[in-house]
């Protein structure tokens, strides 16, 4: 596939940028199932932040063409071949892994409306109603974005041009894959989904890795493109679920034991590789020195924020005080990684647990310094539930720089969940 030709063509709209309702992350797909079980009255509202405000966004994309993709979304629905997928492929050595009452429900849904609006050189974009409905908003309206950007960016560049940059951004990829081969015993996946430059630049990206890399790639977390590639589809769960538990909360105590009954949850309907902690959203060292016993037994922990060497070892040394062996442990690294950052970590930990990572923003759009003014640069959007039943969310992380929420409840949180002085370190994407 010649994706200069294909980019250049979007002048003729010959592309959607979202072609599938599974053209999303499969972590979604866990959660949305869990949720569909266990809050399905739910009311929660997503929020578009663009924590790069010097990228202005409403300058950049034009509003009609957003509504018009968001619109295309609205109108998708799964496809027999996307259904069949789901209710019978193996993930994670499972069969059914979605249960036929989800199933019937996800086959007939539309996603619900959105609001949209201009504030100054941003969008405000909003998604409000029943969680499960709600939740599927996120990762293609974060795609949608990040791909208008990149199209209004390359909007005046000539074919030829645009050929000389994609052969400049593969070559870069490649020489990436390049040096992740020569990491014995390597386990990665691609994690960059939200903020791909574009799909079929994504799926170029997944490709080539399942190419250079072989049986060190273990798949990717897009559920099109896995399905399309016939690669693993990988992904546990993520902050979303104790934020909307924590806002549920009735009183200080119920919110002390809410990401704990997020777990209790996930524990009664996944098993192996997918009982992975997630342990930053509200500081993850008094997560795990409150933590129940029975997680210590879980398969592994994800490390997505602070300094991912010191949450390793925080990690190592939880399992063994409980008298867990941390060789038969799996830790996850996915926040902000490149090539350096992966063979440094893989180094450091390597013999002493098992070590994956999920590599997001900078394998599927590293586009630093290909075009005039950094014009392609990664910059950090996310789209976050920012209210349950009316309820502000908040998230604290391991890095002060990702805290969200109103400042009052963060103080509150704060307290709650013992969290003293952290260090701030620059979010990359």
């Amino acid at each position: 596939m010649d994706i200069a030709t294909r980019v250049y063509n979007h002048k003729w709209k010959i592309d959607p940028i979202i072609r599938s309702l599974i053209d999303t992350d499969f972590y979604k797909l866990l959660m949305c199932q869990s949720v569909f079980r266990n809050k399905p009255e739910t009311e929660v509202r997503f929020s578009l932040i663009n924590r790069s405000t010097n990228v202005p966004l409403a300058r950049l994309i034009d509003e009609g063409e957003l509504r018009e993709q968001l619109d295309h979304i609205r109108s998708l629905s799964l496809s027999r071949g996307e259904s069949t997928w789901l209710r019978g492929n193996t993930f994670y050595g499972k069969r059914q892994m979605f249960r036929p009452d989800f199933m019937e429900w996800f086959e007939g849904l539309r996603l619900p409306p959105y609001h949209l609006e201009r504030r100054g050189d941003q969008y405000e974009l909003s998604f409000e109603g029943k969680w499960h409905e709600v939740m599927l908003w996120e990762i293609p309206a974060l795609a949608v974005l990040m791909e208008l950007r990149s199209r209004a960016v390359l909007n005046d560049m000539g074919r030829f041009e645009l050929q000389v940059l994609y052969a400049r951004a593969m070559t870069r990829v490649w020489e990436k894959i390049e040096r992740l081969r020569q990491i014995q015993g390597l386990s990665i996946a691609d994690f960059g989904t939200r903020r791909r430059h574009g799909f079929l630049w994504q799926d170029w990206c997944v490709q080539a890795m399942r190419e250079g890399l072989g049986d060190a790639f273990t798949g990717t977390s897009n559920c099109f493109i896995a399905m399309r590639r016939e690669v693993e589809a990988i992904g546990t769960n993520a902050h979303e679920l104790p934020m909307v538990y924590s806002a549920l909360a009735a009183d200080d105590a119920a919110l002390a034991q809410a990401p704990y009954d997020v777990l209790s949850d996930w524990h009664d309907e996944h098993e192996g590789n997918l009982r992975i902690i997630l342990p930053d959203t509200y500081g993850t060292k008094g997560f795990l020195e409150h933590a129940p016993d029975w997680l210590a037994g879980w398969t592994g922990i994800r490390i997505d924020s602070g300094d991912p060497a010191a949450g390793a070892e925080v990690a190592i040394k939880w399992w063994q005080d409980r008298g867990e062996d941390p060789l038969q442990k799996r830790v996850i690294f996915s926040d902000g990684l490149d090539v350096d950052k992966i063979a440094e970590l893989h180094g450091q930990f390597a013999s002493r647990t098992k070590v994956s990572f999920g590599w997001g923003t900078l394998l599927t759009n590293d586009f630093r310094g290909l075009v005039p003014d950094n014009g392609l640069a990664p910059f950090s959007l996310v789209c976050k539930a920012v209210s349950a039943n009316g309820r502000a969310t908040v998230k604290l992380s391991d890095n002060p720089e990702k805290a969200m929420g109103p400042a009052a409840e963060i103080a509150r949180y704060k307290r709650i969940f013992g969290v003293g002085e952290q260090q701030s370190l620059d979010v990359i994407v």
